[in-house]
């Protein structure tokens, strides 16, 4: 988000210099039909991050070009008469394997994910399709990934299970030395009238028992605990986790969404916006992201698309 006197963000730094040494991701930008979401493309296939195929209404995509001095000479427009037109087409381009990740441009998230979680030439996968922000908060020692803060808007214990291993897949994408996930309730305590409480705790048994892999788990923790060591000290709670998580899943959209929003425009972060458990990452930007945001995203696509490459994630998502 933008700031005026926003701090360094050297997380962010190091992620899109990780990036850069990988080979461009191709992908589909889905109606880039303004200033903000074409210059936010352009932006990265200048630092060399990605190479772009523009989708969406030729007519409108050269207005914005024209508009802040762009030159798409070098670019593929495929021309499509409207958003919906350009999502079905960028989904139907990632299923023939002609692009990498798909990129939202100036329309509706729901209209994109609309085409990606179509049951018939959608981008489904046996995972459950999940949102992550990659968060960097000034002075904060590690980035922060939250979810689930755009897609599943009340998870179901059985969706949380596959919000929390796309979340711990993304974190080994990411190159994190040791991923803690914290699964975040308004108490510490397991409570029978807080159902967060029951589902958190029922994850860290299905943790222990495999079903939830590459990460250690502890839950239900409260926000101060989950990141503050000290706070967690003054509980008496003692585990690998609490004070030090760097996954934080939250109970439901409207907490995430409100603790991501208020970490940026109260404390300076960063939110960097992807969604997981597709055939191909999706790159979700906002009009109110700053420009190191937005490469950031498209620094996350890279990495995760390197690791499913290599293998060492079940899948992109």
């Amino acid at each position: 988000m933008e700031h005026s006197s926003a701090p360094a963000h050297p997380h962010y730094d190091r992620l899109i210099v990780a990036a850069r040494k990988l080979p461009p991701l191709r992908v589909a930008v889905v109606h880039p039909a303004n200033e903000v979401s074409l210059d936010a493309a352009l932006a990265s296939v200048r630092l060399g991050l990605i190479t772009a195929v523009l989708i969406g209404p030729r007519a409108r995509i050269e207005a914005a070009a024209k508009s802040i001095g762009a030159d798409l000479s070098a670019l593929r427009i495929v021309d499509a008469p409207h958003s919906h037109a350009a999502a079905e087409a960028a989904v139907a381009m990632a299923l023939r394997g002609e692009v990498d990740a798909l990129m939202k441009g100036s329309l509706h998230t729901d209209e994109l994910m609309a085409a990606v979680v179509r049951r018939e030439g959608g981008l489904r996968t046996s995972r459950r399709i999940s949102h992550c922000f990659v968060m960097d908060v000034p002075n904060h020692a590690q980035p922060l990934i939250i979810s689930d803060a755009a897609i599943n808007i009340a998870p179901t214990l059985e969706e949380k299970v596959d919000i929390v291993q796309n979340a711990i897949d993304l974190a080994h994408a990411l190159q994190l030395p040791a991923v803690r996930v914290a699964l975040l309730s308004a108490t510490e305590s397991v409570n029978p009238k807080v159902p967060s409480t029951l589902d958190a705790a029922a994850l860290c048994k299905m943790a222990d028992r495999g079903q939830i892999t590459g990460a250690v788990l502890d839950g239900p923790l409260a926000m101060d605990n989950a990141i503050d060591p000290e706070a967690a000290r003054i509980k008496g709670i003692v585990s690998p986790v609490a004070g030090r998580a760097n996954v934080l899943i939250v109970p439901d959209l409207d907490a995430g969404n409100m603790l991501a929003k208020s970490l940026s425009f109260l404390a300076g972060a960063y939110a960097a916006g992807i969604v997981l458990g597709a055939r191909v990452p999706v790159i979700l930007t906002s009009r109110a992201d700053s420009e190191a945001a937005r490469l950031a995203s498209c620094a996350v696509a890279s990495m995760l698309a390197k690791a499913a490459r290599e293998g060492s994630i079940k899948a992109v998502g």
